[in-house]
């Protein structure tokens, strides 16, 4: 699969989440502790907008009911039998992409 532009990399700060669409497909993408970061875009728990969540290094935490996922390897740290869909991330001319 082509990676996908998403954004420009100065739109995305560090410690900073964003809600990006490929081809219908929501993924949150991540700039944390120097990397950047795209999992699936809803908590596994019950679907909360992992986006919106607070990132503390590489840990973000699901708004709706505090699961924790590492957006760096997709674990969860709530139920270590389920992890987040990770994709490839990339910057290119200045813009971020995605692999889906």
């Amino acid at each position: 699969m082509p990676f996908r532009p998403v954004c420009r990399e100065d739109e995305l700060r560090p410690g900073e989440g964003r809600l990006v669409e490929i081809d219908g497909k929501l993924i949150a993408l991540f700039r944390a502790e120097g990397g950047l970061h795209a999992v699936e875009a809803t908590c596994l728990h019950a679907g909360g907008p992992l986006h919106e969540g607070t990132l503390d290094g590489t840990t973000v935490t699901c708004p709706w009911h505090e699961w924790r996922f590492d957006v760096a390897t997709g674990r969860c740290e709530m139920n270590p039998m389920v992890s987040l869909a990770r994709y490839p991330v990339r910057v290119r001319g200045g813009m971020i992409e995605i692999e889906v």
